[in-house]
């Protein structure tokens, strides 16, 4: 006789998808509980569908978070102690935010500086899911205080420098002056004393960098919006840099167009962000030329510094804005630097809302693009 075929029970396989969802809800549970960050899920409606231990911890709560509206629960500040609508914050959020400037108040006297991750995320897979939000919390107020003593320290000691070495610059350029009219014909006392010069010129420029780099990392740069004639403003800088760039035997080009208008901004930060761009375009640049570019935007001025030097790798366009940081390329390398120049350029530049943008190839040039918008 022929076989009966065998039933095939579905009760098995309809419990087991049940029981696999709930065991990786309970491993990403006890994987999200033992994360020193704290981590805070939320649905649609902002409301907490899943937290941890360290987040209860830095809200100073007992109870369990779920079910509880964000708004109620998260109370920041900002760095100047104003309020921060959250719930606005996270409603507008597309994309991942992240601030180390926020505060979180107990009580009058006693808060933590919070390093904030906000990300929109999928709450589940495939169809029927909704749309949420991952919160990620840390407590940096230790190394809030860190880098507020270093700050005073670079401040205190930017400051105290300034007296001795700006009559250091001022002895030497005068020695030097002194020895071209005495007609001493001595190549190694001219070398030293040009040398001589040239250091403490580079010593005046770090300190310069680190002054600013203090006063923006304490918030302690304002912005002082006045009429910036963009054209003068060119042919000025134009003036300061013929002299450097012919010392390397480079032209220094003006592109100017001239629908330009004025700008309302700062002049000042205007002013040292290119600067900075056309200092470091002479620096690596060996031969050709650097150019100066301005053209008129929808609501502002777009300026940009090119150049035909040795350009800048793809892996180094990521990091080149980073606090210190110094390429390993060896043409970058044989040039002195303090790798704050850039960064510094960074800060002033979203001072003034300015957006910054980086064409270059290794051995092609650079272009560095600066987009300042007028500031009501």
């Amino acid at each position: 006789m022929p076989k009966k075929p065998t039933k095939v029970s579905a009760t098995k396989t309809d419990m087991t998808a049940p029981q696999d969802a709930d065991i990786e809800r309970q491993r990403l549970s006890s994987l999200i509980h033992s994360m020193a960050d704290a981590v805070i899920a939320l649905d649609n409606k902002q409301h907490v569908v899943l937290s941890n231990g360290a987040a209860q911890d830095i809200l100073n709560v007992n109870n369990s978070l779920d079910g509880q509206s964000i708004r109620v629960l998260f109370k920041p500040v900002d760095s100047n102690n104003q309020p921060i609508d959250i719930h606005r914050l996270i409603a507008d959020c597309r994309a991942q935010y992240t601030t180390r400037e926020w505060r979180l108040f107990y009580t009058k006297d006693d808060h933590v500086n919070l390093y904030v991750s906000i990300a929109p995320v999928h709450m589940g897979f495939g169809q029927g899911t909704s749309e949420g939000w991952v919160i990620l919390l840390r407590d940096i107020t230790r190394e809030k205080s860190l880098e507020e003593e270093r700050d005073e320290f670079i401040s205190v000691v930017s400051h105290e420098l300034r007296t001795p070495i700006a009559i250091s610059e001022g002895n030497i350029g005068n020695a030097e002056f002194v020895y071209e009219k005495s007609g001493i014909n001595n190549e190694a006392i001219r070398t030293a004393l040009k040398e001589a010069h040239e250091q403490v010129n580079f010593l005046s420029s770090m300190i310069n960098d680190l002054s600013t780099l203090s006063r923006a990392e304490r918030g302690k740069l304002e912005v002082e919006i006045e009429s910036i004639n963009a054209h003068e403003l060119c042919k000025s800088l134009e003036s300061n840099y013929t002299k450097a760039a012919a010392a390397k035997n480079l032209e220094l080009r003006l592109d100017l167009d001239p629908r330009l208008e004025l700008l309302q901004s700062s002049s000042l930060y205007v002013r040292e962000i290119l600067q900075n761009f056309i200092t470091n375009a002479i620096k690596y640049t060996e031969k050709g030329r650097v150019t100066l570019h301005a053209k008129p935007t929808k609501d502002g001025v777009e300026f940009a510094v090119s150049d035909t030097g040795i350009g800048i790798s793809k892996t180094d366009q990521q990091r080149v804005f980073d606090k210190f940081f110094r390429s390993e390329d060896f043409h970058t390398r044989a040039q002195s630097g303090t790798g704050l120049g850039l960064y510094v350029t960074m800060k002033l530049a979203r001072l003034v809302h300015a957006e910054i943008e980086l064409e270059s190839e290794p051995g092609k040039g650079s272009t560095f693009h600066v987009i300042i918008p007028n500031l009501r």
